[in-house]
């Protein structure tokens, strides 16, 4: 199958294949800087026929990385056509697993612990240094890299 961009609603979404269940196209969103502290990642979209809407949100990590099962299984079961060959999937796996770990760091580095309530090391943990090189170096580099698995980075 083969790769698609597409440009909607001021963001850009890669095609990541056929969903098994009923032939809708399923499509990752880019990646984007929220709330001036926390990266917003691994949104999958389905849309209406015309674009104009979504008609459903899930998450990446809620649909391929669950508990003990195999994510590369969980991928392939899902989908009847995909837009990756299989190294291109286990990367894919790969960074956005990598993406979703150091998020949870970078989180934590921000909040100061695990943001049920005030952690007695609160700061001692935060590091404003360690966050901004995550946010602004590492995360970028892997999303990056995700872009040129699922179809090319625009204006690289």
């Amino acid at each position: 199958m083969k790769k698609e961009i597409k440009k909607v609603f001021g963001k850009t979404y890669y095609l990541l294949g056929i969903r098994e269940e009923d032939g809708e196209k399923v499509w990752l969103e880019e990646g984007h800087f929220d709330c001036d502290w926390y990266w917003g990642i691994g949104y999958i979209e389905i849309f209406n026929k015309n674009y104009t809407d979504i008609e459903e949100h899930t998450h990446f990590d809620s649909l391929f990385f669950k508990g003990n099962k195999n994510c590369y299984d969980l991928f392939k079961e899902y989908f009847s056509e995909i837009t990756l060959n299989d190294n291109e999937l286990w990367k894919l796996l790969e960074n956005m697993k990598s993406i979703y770990i150091i998020r949870n760091y970078s989180d934590l580095l921000y909040t100061g612990g695990a943001h049920i309530t005030t952690n007695t090391f609160k700061d001692t943990i935060k590091n404003d240094a360690e966050y901004k090189r995550i946010n602004e170096i590492v995360i970028p580099m892997l999303l990056n890299e995700v872009y040129k698995i699922v179809g090319g980075v625009e204006n690289e």
